[in-house]
């Protein structure tokens, strides 16, 4: 049995995709779970309950944690402690493996410009600290041998048909599908690595079911050469055959926006992201499995054809 905690997101839809390859034993748990491919047992579950954690995980030789709490500080002080916690102790107790994916929120600002896994850890922001808590609750287990366990990072992702959940949807591909002008915060002259979810869905069941790939953390494969915030919008926009415009959100306005927006005011502590090169590596994961990501242009044609075929 192979579970997904949190199966109702952008990755976990892809990962229960991809999972396919390796078994028909697919357990989605979620507080409204669906299926996604045919043979998939469903479990309604709340994962901040330790007995339904535990039932959940249950039986399982892997299990894979793709959940994604609203984005908020709050939520995620109170909420990712207890969620960890459980289920730490429910893979440790039924022995089974832990994927758990991540982000690289908790990576020293001054190295964003070539990450790899060996990137330091000095998270610059409240919402990093809460991450690196979480990465080091688990990877201390692993030190200690008593649990297996996995890392998977991405850098931010886009994909389609994710709505809601890709800042790129938000801020360029829905305003200039309506004739709007896109948005980019900070400065739209620096380079920003985008996960494609697909690929982060296929790499994150790969590792998985590697049994060398434990105990360590991985980045997920994402395209090299990554775009600046100016170039992502003039590909979208040509390939969507829309006028190229957009206006750059500086920190100032997002804090102004959020005392309106909610979402807004939570990314004022994250602007540092846009005002500097953020170029993801995956060299590690590509050399090792002999993985090619998808192209950015490639993931950009796929976007539009799905999401927005009448541009």
């Amino acid at each position: 049995m192979q579970t997904i905690l949190g199966s109702g997101g952008a990755i976990g839809i892809e990962l229960a995709k991809a999972l396919r390859e390796y078994t028909d034993d697919i357990r989605l748990v979620s507080r409204k779970p669906v299926k996604v491919n045919e043979t998939d047992i469903i479990m309604s579950a709340d994962l901040l309950v330790p007995d339904e954690v535990d039932k959940a995980v249950e039986g399982s030789d892997i299990v894979y944690v793709t959940v994604g709490f609203p984005y908020s500080l709050k939520t995620w002080k109170e909420n990712w402690p207890i969620l960890i916690s459980n289920v730490i102790s429910a893979c440790k107790k039924h022995n089974a493996k832990l994927v758990f994916f991540d982000n690289i929120y908790m990576y020293d600002s001054n190295y964003l410009d070539g990450m790899t896994e060996e990137t330091p850890i000095n998270p610059p922001s409240k919402k990093g600290k809460v991450r690196a808590m979480m990465a080091a609750l688990i990877m201390d287990e692993v030190t200690k041998g008593k649990l297996v366990a996995l890392i998977a990072r991405c850098a931010d992702f886009y994909g389609p048909s994710i709505a809601n959940t890709s800042m790129l949807t938000e801020t360029v591909f829905k305003p200039l599908s309506l004739g709007k002008k896109a948005n980019w915060m900070g400065s739209a002259k620096f380079k920003h690595s985008f996960t494609y979810t697909p690929d982060a869905g296929k790499s994150t069941a790969i590792l998985g079911n590697t049994d060398d790939a434990y105990n360590q953390v991985w980045h997920l494969p994402t395209a090299s050469n990554p775009l600046t915030g100016e170039e992502w919008i003039s590909v979208i926009a040509k390939e969507m055959k829309v006028a190229s415009k957009y206006q750059v959100v500086p920190k100032f306005l997002v804090r102004i926006i959020g005392l309106f927006v909610p979402i807004m005011k939570e990314m004022v502590e994250m602007i540092y992201q846009y005002n500097r090169d953020y170029v993801f590596d995956s060299g590690k994961f590509e050399n090792r499995f002999k993985y090619k990501p998808t192209s950015y242009k490639d993931g950009i044609k796929e976007i539009i054809k799905t999401d927005y075929p009448k541009t």
